[in-house]
């Protein structure tokens, strides 16, 4: 494992530029005008300032954004060039070397400062730093600024000055700090430079799909701040009293699915969090702050995430507890092509599946089973489902996705154990209780009575009969026994006790239909 600690860049004193030269805005995961540092501190100086955003994948290493994640960014650009346009400005689009191209555009404009927002993937921030010096070496000047996290990852840290790796004290620490700062008020103009800088189209970038599976993602995701501010709006008027009970819920609408705006930055987390205490502040309704601070504390496993990513960053493809790099994962792509595709006999399991498929989300407890499932029933590398969520999520975040899979697998920071295995019928009964998530999701299922409904192959046959069901043709059988999937997972995990590491799997990449 890389040793803990790297350098994140800070919010620096606010200072101007010379007087009159024009500024560059880089955006990156900040697509969105209000509560935007780097935007805010450019608009201020008075002088002319040149948003650009800069499609170069290559320098994203092997993270560089799935099918569902272009799409979504692609409609975020769309999005932020529309505002920036009301407000007397536009973007400038390019691609190329960021450091090559943001050298051009400041050439060919005289602009002597470069503001962006600090990033926190590995291949991003090692970019980052290298764009920076080679600014500085050209004479322009450089501002990386925070504007993405509620707390730099280096800012929270143990007595020990060490990262955290458990949650629960991080949260207290990040707490101990008090409220975030108040989001900064979007510009009321921007000054536009005397001439453009050319632009290439939004089209020619190639970030929407030329499969016809998106449409269920434009059904669902209004895109850019007046699309995060929406559903936050629906959020706070429904779901937040009873958070703290129903997020747990896939058959429910308890959830704020802010996760894909958060991801591109249409919203901030800042704008999140004040107007979430402002509304359990002014509401009258009871059982409103204990909502409003469970939501807030899963804000607050976002900031783990990228403290994490930022202090472990081999995370990504390597087990945070080095022992489990030995962990003999199986090779099955038919177990993993069913899986993709939402036909593993297990009704919840194929729910989550298929939601993800269709809406490029899936509720969060489902992805806890489903993530279960993947590496404990089937014995499959987490890789391999971090993998799939990548490139099939709308919010396909690193260090929230890393996090995620080795919490699943057992091996990160605050994981469950190995040994606790999800029982899909059970969880499925639970947290589905009624059946109406399933029969959204697997309709074929939909007219079995909900006695059977999270385990159709105990249904009797004239049951299965009536509600038109056959198994092994109009729905799988499972592919796996859970009893004796659990065994053979714990047996693979006693295996490993001892074992010194060796390399994880090889990821392949690449979104393709299951």
């Amino acid at each position: 494992m890389a040793e803990a600690g790297r350098r994140v860049v800070s919010r620096k004193a606010r200072t101007k530029t010379t007087s009159g030269d024009p500024s560059l805005v880089w955006f990156r995961h900040d697509l969105r005008l209000q509560d935007h540092p780097a935007l805010d501190e450019a608009a201020g100086t008075g002088a002319p300032v040149i948003p650009v955003y800069i499609h170069a994948p290559e320098e994203e290493g092997a993270w560089a954004p799935g099918e569902a994640g272009r799409w979504w960014l692609h409609q975020s650009l769309k999005s932020l060039d529309a505002g920036l346009r009301r407000l007397g400005s536009r973007l400038v689009l390019r691609r190329g070397a960021s450091a090559d191209v943001l050298a051009k555009i400041a050439g060919e404009t005289g602009a002597r400062t470069v503001f962006w927002h600090a990033r926190y993937e590995p291949a991003a921030f090692a970019r980052d730093e290298a764009v920076e010096a080679g600014l500085l070496r050209r004479g322009l000047k450089v501002r990386a600024l925070s504007g993405s996290l509620l707390h730099e990852p280096q800012d929270v840290c143990t007595k020990q000055w060490t990262p955290f790796q458990v949650f629960t004290p991080f949260w207290r620490a990040c707490t101990a700090r008090g409220e975030p700062p108040v989001p900064l008020p979007a510009p009321a103009r921007l000054e536009a430079p005397k001439r453009w800088p050319k632009s290439v189209a939004l089209g020619s970038l190639g970030l929407e799909p030329k499969l016809g599976w998106t449409t269920g993602l434009q059904a669902t995701w209004p895109p850019g701040p007046a699309g995060a501010a929406e559903r936050l709006s629906s959020f706070l008027e429904g779901a937040t009293i009873s958070y703290h009970d129903d997020r747990d819920r896939p058959d429910l609408e308890g959830t704020s699915k802010l996760s894909p705006y958060l991801h591109v930055g249409a919203i901030s987390s800042r704008q999140v969090w004040h107007e979430v205490r402002a509304w359990a502040t002014s509401t009258r309704r009871s059982g409103a702050t204990e909502g409003a601070d469970a939501f807030l504390r899963q804000l607050i496993w976002r900031e783990f995430a990228y403290h994490l990513l930022c202090h472990f960053p081999e995370t990504p493809e390597q087990p945070l507890r080095s022992k489990y790099a030995a962990f003999p994962w199986s090779k099955d792509p038919q177990a993993l092509r069913a899986w993709q595709r939402g036909r593993t006999g297990y009704p919840f399991v194929d729910a989550g599946m298929r939601q993800l498929w269709a809406t490029g989300w899936m509720h969060n407890r489902v992805r806890m089973v489903v993530a279960s499932f993947l590496v404990k029933h089937l014995l499959l590398p987490w890789q391999v489902g971090a993998e799939w969520f990548w490139d099939t999520l709308v919010d396909a975040d690193l260090a929230n996705n890393t996090l995620g899979w080795q919490w699943a697998a057992g091996c990160g920071a605050d994981a469950a154990p190995y040994f606790r295995i999800f029982n899909p019928v059970t969880q499925g009964k639970r947290y589905d209780p009624d059946g109406d998530y399933v029969r959204q999701w697997v309709p074929e299922l939909s007219q079995l009575p909900t006695k059977w409904l999270h385990e159709p192959w105990a249904a009797p046959k004239t049951v299965l009969s009536e509600s038109g069901i056959e198994l092994g043709q109009t729905y799988p059988e499972p592919i796996v026994e859970h009893a004796f999937a659990r065994k053979r997972a714990l047996a693979a995990l006693a295996s490993i006790k001892g074992v010194p590491p060796s390399p994880s799997p090889k990821r392949s990449r690449g979104r393709k239909q299951p």
